[in-house]
């Protein structure tokens, strides 16, 4: 198998540290020098006169919502920037408006403060979305599907589904609504990286704008199908609740000063196309791949061919506690050069790699290297 060429002028992008392996693209992102630079602008215009600035939040607010609304496929009406994911989850749970009764499936695959959101509201019960990763020890609490009863009583009401990118998504949640279930879509890594990243029609989405879409840090958005938007709460009050759930969830200096970036980055499902390149996360892919079958001791977890992150099962010693996993992590860090995410679990946590347009094949190679080092230590 060649390993694959660097992606032409992906690395001179971006001001990362050249000493470093940045292979964890998927927890914080990295900006572009070009969308910093439209950024700062923007702070340094607020700064320069605030009044003029503060006045117009809610127009820009408007332009920048519905070029990220063409971006994302879906009706800038029921768009809202949100600072990430997390709070995206309380806004939409919030909306649903719980009762004691109630019950929130949330899959293997969810995220732990999304999760932990849900769980804070209602009773929670996880399904396995594929059988295949509970046998590698994924974190699985209940095996069930459309057709199993609940718990108790009738048909729950609310529907938690983490992100699922293949074709099975879009028909459980054409399933889920044909048997009443609200569906609230947790897609973090989608923009940028999917070419749909709404399809499915799920009643609440929400998904990271400073990962895959290059936006500065704390970028996000919740997209609302239009049955649900004016039960969608603010988080604080706002001058502008007047005029609906997209500009009263999406007030105020911060998001305004994020939402004018994001469509300056570069767009890794369109524009590198048009030149006539290769996608980006395409071109890193082989070298995530040849991690997982050159380590001895990691066990390769399922995943979707093309997308930018692999995910690989740790030893059953290593990463057994948060704590655990924090110290590997930062011995990789240390030792090795490499930023990866390591993910705890009771049984041996995990390792997630991530591919990006700045990262080179010899990077792969040295994490490859140094982790068959630190698994012999032991």
């Amino acid at each position: 198998m060649s390993t694959p060429a660097a992606f032409p002028g992906g690395a001179g992008l971006f001001r990362l540290a050249p000493e470093v392996a940045h292979l964890n693209h998927g927890s914080f992102g990295a900006v572009p020098t070009p969308v910093a630079r439209v950024h700062q602008d923007l702070l340094a215009e607020a700064a320069a006169d605030p009044d003029a600035f503060f006045l117009g939040v809610p127009d820009r607010l408007a332009e920048a919502r519905g070029r990220v609304a063409a971006h994302l496929g879906t009706d800038p009406e029921g768009l809202a920037f949100v600072t990430n994911a997390t709070e995206a989850a309380g806004l939409a749970l919030d909306a649903l408006r719980l009762d004691a009764d109630d019950e929130i499936l949330v899959t293997d695959h969810g995220y732990g403060t999304v999760v932990a959101a849900a769980a804070r509201r209602a009773r929670t019960v996880t399904v396995a979305l594929d059988p295949a990763l509970c046998r590698t020890r994924t974190p699985c609490a209940r095996r069930c599907s459309p057709d199993s009863p609940p718990d108790q009583g009738g048909p729950p009401r609310p529907h938690q589904l983490a992100h699922r990118p293949d074709r099975r998504g879009p028909r459980l949640l054409a399933e889920l609504r044909e048997r009443g279930i609200t569906t609230v879509v947790d897609g973090a890594h989608a923009p940028g990286m999917l070419a749909e990243p709404l399809a499915g029609r799920p009643d609440f989405w929400f998904g990271n704008l400073h990962k895959w879409a290059y936006a500065p840090p704390g970028s996000a958005v919740l997209a609302v199908a239009p049955g649900h938007r004016a039960r969608v709460p603010a988080p604080v009050p706002s001058w502008e609740d007047h005029r609906g759930f997209r500009a009263r969830s999406s007030t105020g200096p911060p998001p305004t000063t994020r939402a004018g970036s994001p469509p300056r980055g570069p767009r890794p499902d369109r524009p590198a196309r048009r030149r006539g390149g290769p996608r980006p996360q395409r071109r890193t892919r082989t070298p995530r791949g040849r991690v997982a079958g050159r380590a001895p001791g990691l066990t390769p977890l399922p995943y979707t061919e093309g997308l930018a992150m692999r995910s690989l099962r740790l030893p059953r010693s290593l990463a057994r506690t948060q704590q655990e996993a924090a110290a590997l992590r930062e011995e990789i860090a240390a030792r090795l050069g490499c930023r990866v995410l390591i993910w705890p679990w009771p049984d041996g946590g995990g390792i997630r790699i991530s591919g990006q347009v700045y990262n080179r094949a010899e990077e792969y190679e040295r994490l490859v290297a140094g982790l068959r080092r630190l698994l012999a230590e032991g």
